[in-house]
């Protein structure tokens, strides 16, 4: 059956602005201009359904697009779904993670999942923490339908497979088994394999500009960090061996551009004294795992074992052997040369560079903001973020909390809007490392992540 397509890759550079449209021939300037006019998949969509998709909406937000003009239309769809506008703007064509076949079709890019926005403002290589896959890929069925328009690859896979139980996060993992399991060692196209098990989760996507400093990629770090496991989420049928082996110098530029990027500065006020006194607590209690930072910052990769860490263990135990070891033994590690973990015990502590910017936070996204991953006993049991907020005091999203999803959201596009931590694989349990800190001392470090 033909699945799911998501790349995994993408960044962005200092500041708030777009990388350069550059003519260079760096390999990262390469790597960029790819992402942005180089389709890898077919096309998920044409203009015509995103034109008209306001159509199959629920009757209030269908009357109100009917009334808006062509342009507040689009803003209504990029909005309902987490589009980004691309940097040229003008407000036609694709969204930032779409290109243009030339033929009117939409192809998805790895920036759909990859190039988002905190406090109103656009970054390519943030998690895009808006990204509503599964209620998009939905309602474009729906429009198809009343377009007689065939369905595509991911119309049909979401039939089968949850895409994402909630916006911003996507059941990523599970699409690069299923692509998988359509692929011998050497990549050529094999029969489905049937599947043992299948453990649907959603995660957060991690930011791209810490790419650089990891020697492995994923949250368990099991995969090594080259261009070919770059290429796993690419693995459709259509794409044959011989295809893939001729793109790679295309994905050794990408992997060039993305560890080329920088995170980008805390655009708020900062209170360099508590910050100062923060960055003695947080070497202290936290750079042991998450490292030291300023000009002579060490970040050493550190796998911390999960029954230390304590966050949820879905992602860790939803990969079987057999697919890590498909992993190691073939095209996609060079055949074993680059090392591959089939036996992680833990998650990565991560890189906290630009960790303002990129909440949600831990590898499920379910917390919102630094200040609930220094009080634990305060994380909320059910939140739902706003569009375009930014809670500067707690350094994260703005949110609404609840006890429980409000009874009435009665559609699944609202309940989507909602991260339940009660869910498998959604718990914001564990890393409960700040516990001992004083209230001070958790101000303090909080404030000091903001100089990161």
């Amino acid at each position: 059956m033909k699945v799911i397509q998501l790349l995994i890759l993408a960044g962005c550079v200092s500041g708030f602005g777009f990388p350069p449209e550059s003519s260079g021939e760096d390999l990262a300037s390469v790597g960029w201009q790819l992402l942005r006019t180089k389709a890898y998949l077919p096309p998920d969509f044409s203009q015509q359904v995103i034109d008209e998709i306001w159509k199959v909406w629920p009757v209030r937000e269908r009357d109100l697009a009917k009334k808006a003009s062509p342009a507040e239309r689009r803003k209504m769809v990029f909005s309902r779904y987490g589009l980004m506008e691309p940097p040229e703007g003008g407000g036609k064509g694709p969204a930032l993670g779409y290109l243009d076949d030339g033929k009117g079709g939409w192809v998805m890019s790895c920036l759909a999942c990859h190039a988002g926005k905190v406090a109103g403002r656009v970054i390519p290589g943030l998690p895009n923490s808006h990204f509503a896959l599964q209620s998009l890929v939905e309602d474009v069925r729906l429009t198809k339908l009343r377009l007689f328009e065939r369905p595509a690859h991911l119309d049909l896979a979401s039939l089968k497979i949850p895409l994402g139980t909630t916006h911003g996060t996507t059941n990523s993992v599970m699409f690069g088994v299923l692509l998988g399991q359509r692929r011998d060692l050497d990549m050529l196209v094999v029969p489905a394999k049937p599947t043992a098990r299948r453990v649907d989760h959603d995660m957060d996507a991690p930011p791209f500009w810490n790419v650089k400093k990891k020697r492995s990629l994923y949250a368990d770090g099991f995969a090594p960090k080259n261009h070919r496991v770059l290429m796993q989420f690419v693995l459709l049928p259509e794409n044959e061996a011989d295809t893939l082996t001729s793109w790679e110098d295309d994905y050794r530029a990408i992997l060039a551009w993305i560890e080329s990027v920088q995170p980008p500065p805390y655009p708020f006020d900062i209170d360099r004294a508590v910050a100062n006194e923060g960055r003695i607590v947080f070497e202290s209690h936290c750079s042991s795992c998450h490292g030291t930072y300023g000009p002579d910052g060490v970040y050493e990769q550190t796998t911390v074992p999960l029954d230390e860490v304590g966050t949820d263990p879905v992602r860790l135990n939803a990969l079987t052997r057999e697919h890590r070891e498909w992993l190691r033994d073939g095209w996609m590690s060079n055949y074993g040369q680059d090392e591959v973990e089939v036996d992680p015990v833990g998650y990565v502590a991560p890189p906290l560079d630009g960790i303002w910017a990129s909440a949600p936070y831990f590898h499920n996204g379910s917390v919102p903001t630094l200040w609930h991953v220094l009080h634990p006993d305060e994380r909320p049991i059910v939140w739902k973020r706003s569009e375009n907020g930014y809670d500067q005091s707690r350094v994260g999203l703005e949110i609404q909390t609840f006890d429980d999803v409000p009874s009435s959201i009665d559609t699944p596009y609202g309940r989507r809007q909602h991260f339940d931590t009660r869910r498998s694989g959604k718990s914001a349990r564990g890393h409960l490392f700040p516990k001992p800190l004083s209230e001070r001392q958790r101000h303090a470090v909080l404030e000091f992540l903001k100089t990161l």
